[in-house]
């Protein structure tokens, strides 16, 4: 694989499984150094971090619980600090709260939001006073922020779709510096969190369009296209990888 990111540094917050870790990955065998974020499972971090150093990239995991502000700002900051720069941001770690709707508790909205809006918006911010020309904003959003075609996902795909509004003000504001802002909108993805084989898998498959739940190495792929040479021209953009859930 061509090391388009050589040079590079990148955090991918929630980096120590699923999506965050397969994009971690990728980032690296692309050429980057990578810090990753974990909240509790550090073995599982540590094994991602020794993987992309067996590669030759440096790598560091930092503890960080998105719920946390000042936790989001300082693994920011220490990014920078610990490996020289910081290039990309990857804002990656979510949860995954569903149920009817009648009992959604006030402690559940407010956890959803802190993690999937205040800290992909207080990360975003301090990692621009570290970007330069060239550095990339992207977020893992959710094709449940643009189409919701089963119940008891109101509170997630609320908490999703804020990344919209959050991504074009960020593509405003960060343009003239030469800093991309995107989000990527997976569908289905075969994870822990949402794994193929599952009694709910069928229900999903019948919904998309290629009749089969993606990789996670598949999301991977379209970050990596968005922080190399080939998304220097997009910005501002929800790009859905989805499997045509939202055709």
């Amino acid at each position: 694989m061509a090391e388009q990111l050589a040079g590079r540094t990148a955090l991918v917050t929630g980096g120590g499984r699923g999506i965050g870790a397969a994009i971690a990955l990728r980032l690296a065998g692309e050429g980057a150094d990578v810090a990753i974020t974990y909240v509790r499972a550090a073995d599982r971090a540590r094994k991602v971090v020794a993987e992309i150093e067996a590669g030759g990239r440096r790598a560091t995991a930092i503890q960080a619980d998105s719920a946390d502000p000042d936790a989001v700002v300082a693994a920011v900051d220490r990014t920078a600090a610990e490996l020289g720069r910081l290039d990309i941001l990857v804002n990656n770690a979510g949860i995954a709260p569903y149920g009817p709707l009648e009992d959604v508790t006030l402690e559940e909205v407010d956890r959803t939001l802190a993690v999937h809006a205040r800290a992909v918006f207080v990360a975003s911010q301090a990692a621009a006073r570290h970007l330069g020309p060239g550095g990339r904003i992207i977020s893992i959003g959710s094709s449940l922020a643009e189409r919701v075609p089963y119940e008891g996902w109101t509170l997630y795909s609320m908490s999703k779709s804020a990344l919209l509004g959050l991504t074009r003000g960020l593509a405003r504001d960060l343009g003239p510096r030469g800093i991309t802002a995107n989000v990527v909108q997976p569908g289905s993805i075969d994870t822990e969190m949402n794994p193929d084989g599952s009694p709910e898998s069928e229900t999903e498959k019948a919904f998309i369009a290629l009749g089969r739940y993606g990789r996670a190495e598949e999301i991977a792929a379209m970050v990596a296209h968005l922080a190399g040479p080939g998304g220097a021209y997009v910005t501002g953009a929800a790009i859905p990888v989805d499997g045509g859930v939202t055709a």
